[in-house]
């Protein structure tokens, strides 16, 4: 069974930053796109920034200049680097990755911005 296990979340002041990390189980899946997630309270899921194998990266408006998502393809692994974090960013990050027509989803792992 495939898994994306994620790490890295945590609580931060307003201006901080932090690491998440999402490694897929399994060597034996070839992963194309990878990216993380997120789902405030009340809210609905929605795209923060994603990442081809091939490099590519699209970023939500809010998140772009201050988030950045990066992959090392040969651990299946994909990062996502929070700086300048604001309490808007408060949320649960759930990695994603696509592999042909399957999605597979980490469990979720919280973010929490104070001010």
């Amino acid at each position: 069974q495939v898994q994306l296990v994620e790490s890295g979340g945590g609580l931060v002041q307003a201006g901080g930053s932090l690491r998440l990390s999402c490694a897929v189980s399994t060597m034996r899946l070839s992963i194309d796109s990878m990216g993380w997630y997120r789902q405030a309270l009340g809210e609905q899921r929605e795209l923060v920034a994603d990442i081809t194998s091939g490099g590519m990266t699209r970023y939500e408006d809010s998140v772009k200049g201050r988030f950045t998502i990066s992959r090392d393809n040969a651990k299946n692994t994909v990062y996502l680097q929070m700086n300048s974090l604001k309490p808007e960013d408060t949320a649960v990050y759930y990695c994603n990755g696509l592999a042909g027509s399957r999605n597979y989803w980490g469990q979720g792992t919280q973010v929490t911005v104070s001010s």
